[in-house]
């Protein structure tokens, strides 16, 4: 039950490069003055072991969006005939065409995922275009028909994980306000903002959720004040949506908070203050488009699915999670699993009165208008 379209998350792109993604740069621009199809690495056209590349725009152990790809990427290095090659630490700039390029030219890649979401347009794109026997699949949902048909996005249908969140944070609070860092407020972010104060809502409607954006995708400075100013605010339960969450888990737990984590269990960082967190389980994404692959089909372009397909997964509870906590975010999870869950149903409005779902209405995990959304809900004190 997979359904299409995609979207994403990602890196402002600050940290350093590492030695060896310098080296190999290095080594393909100093050839520039050949025509990279000159070049005498020919192994991206001929037959042999499939070749696919990862390329992140962060650190492969950021406790993060980079590491939860980096255990998709390490499921696909026991599958026979299949080698994996990555570059981390890669900027949304020319520097991840020439990662791209160096995979293919190089090392013979001809699937290639760049992960991060800065790193479509223009770079995928062209990319594309000079490599037409090439699959480029990106984490996000910015492909269109338009673009190159040997490009393509995927993602997942983690709001679904943030509302179960709302459900375990709602039983842990005391205060009845929860706190959420966020990055920017596009449509994936402000769903799992949404959603978490849903999930939290259904367990007690006078919660409320406090967000703060940082602007940035990467800046632990920011993340530590707005987690430190979430809690003096009376947040006792924190989450976040941005590409590390370990900052934020750890300053929260250090507080004396409690976490929801994002994107990867980080449990370790936290101990007794993790309750629970909404994971991505890219994995059963990256073997079905290497299925495809070796049996000589076009993976798809567009590909998304939620905690009924594999594509996201949940943290094993934390101890400080009641049993009534973990029965009713268990009987939830189940619901889901069936698919077709609606976290946007009426009567709805946003966080400034207007009505955003009438009653009766619904609007299940692969509703087209959730790719649009551009609210916080009523509950949700802060702007988008």
């Amino acid at each position: 039950m997979l359904a299409k379209i995609a979207q994403p998350a990602r890196k402002d792109g600050s940290r350093l490069v590492s030695d060896h993604s310098f080296s190999r740069r290095h080594l393909l621009g100093g050839a520039a003055a050949l025509s990279l199809g000159a070049l005498p690495f020919g192994r991206a056209r001929a037959a042999g072991p499939l070749t696919v590349g990862f390329i992140y725009v962060g650190p492969k152990d950021d406790y993060g969006y980079n590491q939860a790809h980096a255990q998709g990427a390490a499921a696909l290095k026991a599958i026979p005939g299949v080698q994996v090659v990555e570059e981390e630490n890669v900027r949304e700039t020319t520097d991840v065409q020439k990662t791209m390029e160096s995979m293919i030219n190089l090392d013979g890649a001809t699937l290639v995922f760049p992960t991060s979401f800065g790193y479509f347009d223009p770079h995928v794109l062209i990319e594309a275009k000079k490599n037409p026997k090439v699959q480029f699949r990106h984490c996000g949902g910015l492909w269109t028909e338009a673009n190159p048909k040997n490009a393509g996005s995927y993602f997942g249908y983690i709001a679904q994980g943030q509302y179960l969140n709302g459900i375990v944070a709602a039983h842990a609070s005391k205060s009845k306000r929860l706190g959420f860092v966020a990055a920017k407020p596009i449509p994936q972010v402000l769903n799992n903002i949404n959603g978490f104060l849903l999930g939290a809502r259904s367990v007690d409607p006078s919660i409320t959720v406090q967000v703060i954006f940082t602007g940035e995708w990467s800046l632990a400075v920011k993340e530590a004040e707005a987690t430190n100013a979430l809690i003096n605010g009376g947040a006792d339960v924190i989450t976040c949506h941005v590409d590390s969450p370990k900052v934020v888990v750890e300053t929260a737990a250090r507080r004396g908070a409690f976490v929801c984590g994002y994107h990867a269990d980080q449990s370790a960082l936290a101990k007794d203050q993790y309750l629970t967190g909404a994971e991505w389980n890219w994995a059963s994404i990256y073997k079905g488009f290497v299925a495809d692959m070796q049996a000589g089909k076009t993976p798809p372009n567009f590909l998304r699915g939620g905690l009924p397909d594999g594509f996201v997964k949940m943290s094993p509870y934390g101890p400080a999670v009641s049993e009534e906590a973990r029965r009713q975010a268990d009987a939830v999870k189940a619901e889901m699993m069936k698919g077709g869950f609606a976290i946007i149903k009426g009567p709805l409005k946003d966080n400034k009165g207007n009505v955003i779902a009438g009653a009766g209405t619904a609007l299940a995990e692969n509703a087209s208008e959730l790719e649009k959304t551009n609210y916080l809900v009523e509950g949700v004190k802060g702007s988008a």
